[in-house]
């Protein structure tokens, strides 16, 4: 794009995208009418859409057929514009979940001439995009779909953001912007902080030690393929996150998936809630392992899934 404004009214010139696309798209108008756009969660990018192929298939809830997808990497993800990607490092601006969605809203109707979708499917910040969306732009998508999200970000999941800034502004040569061994140790220190956010407790419990400790490591090692200006910035917008006074603007139709074991938003503090705030909502409430990461399980809720789908034929 040629310019991004953010919200506190900075602005970036010659913005780069990230993108994929994939499915049948459908007209009307010239414009395409069946458009899903899928949000991936905080440090991920558009290839996290894979998440639903295996609901591609014909007669399946997401049949590629019926739909046109765009994935695209967030505000704030090396392969669009942020820190990184622009060599700002910490001079580049602040945003909020707020300017991602104004990113991706502004990017799809420059590229596609799109103001209009059908849905929005997001899991844990690509459910925070869904939700702000719904409430900034109400009738921008007919039906949003946040998974393993939601509506705030407050009590545990608010202290261990905190404390992985606290991790990487410890860090002396942080502010001096330059990549150096130091910040790539202390991004694995704080890379490591998450760890026990993603499998459930119970999978966690249940393997050996042994395993249990390579995973961890590899897990850390994991970092050095991120930046930690790109995890400072994106953590520092999910903890400012919180639209629990607006759910009530929220007027498309809504389909909540949460998971018992989920350590970062279980049902009852998060998803239960929120499907009560959200006039009209449906939840689906999963049994996975998985936890945090049980989008990788959606054909195991197939057919709720094409229940809620139904409506939405394409």
């Amino acid at each position: 794009m040629d310019s991004f404004k953010f919200s506190n009214g900075e602005v970036l010139e010659n913005v780069n995208v990230e993108y994929m696309t994939f499915g049948n798209p459908k007209y009307e108008n010239d414009v395409i009418s069946n458009v899903i756009v899928y949000c991936h969660g905080s440090l991920g990018n558009f290839t996290s859409v894979k998440k639903i192929f295996p609901l591609l298939g014909e007669g399946d809830a997401f049949d590629e057929n019926k739909y046109f997808f765009i994935s695209i990497s967030a505000l704030g993800s090396p392969g669009s514009c942020s820190p990184s990607s622009t060599n700002l490092k910490n001079k580049f601006p602040i945003y909020s979940i707020e300017d991602v969605v104004n990113f991706q809203k502004q990017f799809l109707a420059e590229k596609f001439n799109i103001n209009h979708v059908l849905g929005i499917i997001g899991n844990s910040m690509g459910g925070f995009i869904a939700l702000t969306s719904a409430i900034l732009y109400p009738d921008f998508a007919d039906f949003i779909m946040p998974g393993v999200s939601s509506y705030k970000v407050a009590g545990h999941d608010y202290i261990l953001s905190k404390f992985v800034n606290e991790i990487i502004t410890s860090d002396e040569n942080y502010e001096k912007g330059i990549e150096c061994d130091s910040l790539a140790r202390t991004l694995k220190i704080a890379s490591l902080a998450e760890f026990n956010f993603g499998l459930s407790k119970e999978a966690l419990r249940e393997m050996p030690k042994e395993e249990l400790s390579r995973e961890f490591e590899e897990f850390g090692e994991e970092s050095s393929f991120l930046d930690i200006y790109d995890v400072k910035y994106c953590n520092e917008a999910c903890m400012n996150y919180d639209v629990e006074d607006d759910l009530d603007k929220i007027t498309a139709k809504t389909l909540i998936i949460s998971c018992i074991q989920d350590p970062h938003f279980p049902p009852e503090l998060d998803g239960i809630p929120m499907s009560e705030m959200i006039e009209g909502s449906e939840i689906i409430i999963m049994d996975s392992q998985l936890g945090h990461l049980c989008f990788n399980e959606l054909e195991s809720i197939s057919d709720e899934l094409n229940a809620f789908m139904d409506e939405f034929g394409g």
